[in-house]
């Protein structure tokens, strides 16, 4: 492909989102909205695995089946590996599938993956190309066009080395990277670039529930620009910890009947993972789930039901802890949850109507939670990375390679930001009110226009410009006085419930306390009943710009402050 404004004419560009247990393609339709594309088993999320019988390769669903009677030649859970370090991987998602192997200092497996009978030694980089290579050419047979290039998304805490080792493994795939983005970044863009989204400023906290791990990140988006402000990982909670509640509740169900434990055998484990997973997934969606397996244990077959109220009893302490993952990114990004504007749930495990549930008790009620069992709009949670990857793809499949490299250079998006928030303080009467106009974590330069009622009365109109920094309030209820209770029977012993419903809890509210004034600005003879209109420009280096003037009116007041 040739270089130059050619080269970037004749790019056909998709997202993709690279799990470690499934991944999904997208493209931009002719109506201009992010789609998720089938392969051609008509899956939209395609399991990362892939599996070999007779040298004939097996991808998606097919191979996932794979992992029952043929696991030593299955290869899953393998994203996380690339790029990596032997020493440094945790082999334990694949106990089940291909074990991992050093070859030099990298990451391989050894499969059967030729109709020879010596298996061959395979690195991950070479099985992230396969995988990508079936993505692309599912892609290309749906689209009916050669896909070239892509857009992929990545963990927040993916490596300088994941990263080239995931470029070079789409590269041998065919498959021009454009840009690798971060996967809270593209959850966000998904639901922002919607056509009935308006772009606020927010703070966001994405919640990415995968499989194997599970990531919380919180950011700031500002004049459409986002910000990542702090992450939080968890490597060993996921979809696959609650498949293991579902396993074990039927496992030990199955042992009271037959004395035996169908987990002891590897391939009636493997079944009850297969359809532990699918149970659990049916729980999602109804309020019971049958399972039915043909021979688990000693050739006896098994059915079962179970329902959701008894499975979210069983997960209550994983449940707590998705969300005390969702706190902690909160807590390290400096913020209290009343901070936060909304917060998006994405990744497959993000189905669990109950997770999304908890965490809508934890946020303030004014805190939109974009998940499917609280928000009848929200997004398919699957589909929120493919699809931001495939907006980010149509944006830059036209610029030059020089050009995307450029903007995402670091001087161009690790810019400047403001450490505190920037607004305008109304005195009224005694009380002074303060209303952000540039919040805090703003990426420099940036400019903002507001328009602010002036008095009924009219008249002269004094503006102050302000740094203000927000704090959370804590009102303790007053105590009650104490009535005398009569002595305590047993009986009474299961009342403590209702003592607890007596007391009011306490509230939390944000308030802002102004540092130093910035300017002050007045705009003189303002007709009664009418705005005065602010514009605040904040130059890179901080200094400020600022006009004010009565809408409609023509001449304005000007004040500039020099930079520190």
């Amino acid at each position: 492909m040739s270089d130059g404004v050619n080269g970037a004419a004749e790019r056909f560009a998709i997202g993709i989102s690279f799990g470690n247990s499934s991944s999904s393609i997208a493209r931009i339709n002719p109506e201009g909205k992010a789609e998720v594309i089938a392969n051609e088993e008509g899956d939209r999320q395609i399991p990362t695995v892939l599996s070999y019988i007779d040298g004939e390769e097996y991808h998606g669903t097919q191979a996932k089946a794979q992992l029952i009677r043929n696991s030593q030649n299955t290869v899953a859970y393998f994203r996380d590996y690339l790029g990596k370090d032997f020493k440094s991987i945790d082999p334990t998602p694949c106990h089940n599938s291909a074990h991992p192997q050093q070859s030099d200092s990298t990451v391989a497996f050894s499969i059967r993956d030729t109709e020879s009978e010596t298996p061959n030694t395979v690195t991950v980089s070479e099985i992230a190309t396969r995988h990508l290579r079936r993505l692309k050419q599912s892609a290309t047979d749906f689209l009916g066009k050669e896909v070239n290039a892509t857009v992929i998304t990545v963990p927040t805490d993916f490596t300088d080395a994941q990263r080239k080792a995931l470029t070079a493994a789409a590269k041998e795939a065919g498959l021009e990277v454009l840009q690798l983005i971060h996967e809270p970044v593209a959850a966000a863009l998904a639901y922002d670039a919607r056509p009935e989204a308006t772009v606020t400023d927010k703070l966001v906290v994405v919640a990415d529930l995968g499989g194997t791990r599970s990531d919380a990140a919180v950011l700031a988006c500002r004049g459409g620009m986002y910000t990542i402000l702090a992450t939080a990982h968890d490597y060993e909670l996921g979809g696959a910890t609650l498949d293991k509640i579902v396993i074990d509740h039927f496992a030990k169900e199955f042992m009271k009947k037959h004395k035996t434990d169908p987990r002891e055998n590897a391939r009636g484990l493997a079944k009850l993972k297969l359809e532990g997973e699918a149970t659990k997934k049916a729980l999602s969606l109804g309020t019971n789930a049958t399972l039915s397996i043909e021979s688990l244990a000693d050739g006896v077959d098994y059915g079962s039901t179970v329902n959701r109220t008894r499975y979210e009893l069983l997960s209550g302490k994983v449940f707590a802890q998705f969300t005390g993952l969702i706190e902690q990114a909160v807590q390290k990004a400096g913020l209290d949850v009343l901070d936060i504007d909304e917060v998006i749930f994405s990744g497959g495990t993000s189905h669990t109507p109950k997770i999304a549930q908890l965490a809508r008790n934890i946020f303030d009620e004014k805190t939109n939670i974009l998940a499917p069992s609280t928000l009848t709009s929200a997004i398919n949670p699957s589909e929120l990375s493919a699809r931001g990857a495939a907006i980010q793809a149509s944006l830059i499949q036209e610029f030059e390679k020089d050009d995307i490299e450029q903007s995402i250079h670091p001087m161009v998006t690790a810019t400047a930001h403001l450490k505190n928030a920037v607004g305008v303080e109304f005195a009224s009467g005694e009380a002074t009110e303060f209303k952000a106009l540039l919040h805090a974590e703003t990426a420099l330069p940036a400019r903002r226009i507001a328009q602010y009622s002036a008095p009924k009365e009219g008249g002269d109109v004094l503006i102050r410009v302000v740094e203000g920094v927000r704090d959370i309030k804590v009102t303790k209820p007053e105590p009650k006085a104490k009535e005398e209770k009569p002595a305590k029977t047993d009986e009474d012993d299961d009342s403590d419930f209702d003592s607890d419903d007596d007391e009011e809890e306490e509230t939390r509210e944000i308030v802002w306390k102004t540092e130093k004034p910035v300017a002050e600005l007045a705009v003189k003879g303002v007709k009664a009943g009418n705005k005065v209109e602010l514009m605040v420009h904040v130059n890179a280096d901080l200094g400020l710009q600022i006009t004010a003037r009565e809408v409609g009116g023509q001449s304005a007041v000007r004040g500039a402050v020099q930079a520190p």
